[in-house]
């Protein structure tokens, strides 16, 4: 295989070829560099937090529409049969915490 080429086009190759390999190193220099690492990283982690809050938003979004849709009609009435049993088993929820505390003092008391 003879080249025929002149020494001036050799010499121009020669020259376009250092000048592409100085491009080609010049872009790993920034992809090394320790500024670039640490921003893909700060991005990556970014990205991620926010994936996974909205993933978590529309979670609790989901859940309190679920919640709403079995206390609450559809026309925004709230629904009474489910309501007040929830209510009711709430306030004896709080009564017995209440009654529970006060009989923790009081015991602490005599026992003094």
């Amino acid at each position: 295989m003879s080249d025929t080429r002149t020494p001036a086009q050799i010499e121009a190759d020669i020259i376009s070829r250092r000048e592409q390999l100085a491009v080609v190193l010049d872009e790993i220099g920034v992809r090394v560099h320790p500024k670039t690492i640490i921003g893909d990283a700060k991005a990556m982690v970014a990205e991620k937090v926010d994936r996974t809050a909205g993933r978590a938003y529309v979670a609790v979004n989901r859940s309190v529409s679920d919640v709403k849709a079995r206390f609450v009609a559809e026309d925004g009435s709230p629904r009474l049969e489910r309501v007040v049993p929830v209510a009711l088993l709430a306030v004896g929820v709080v009564g017995l915490l209440v009654v529970s505390t006060r009989r923790g003092k009081n015991n602490g008391r005599r026992r003094r």
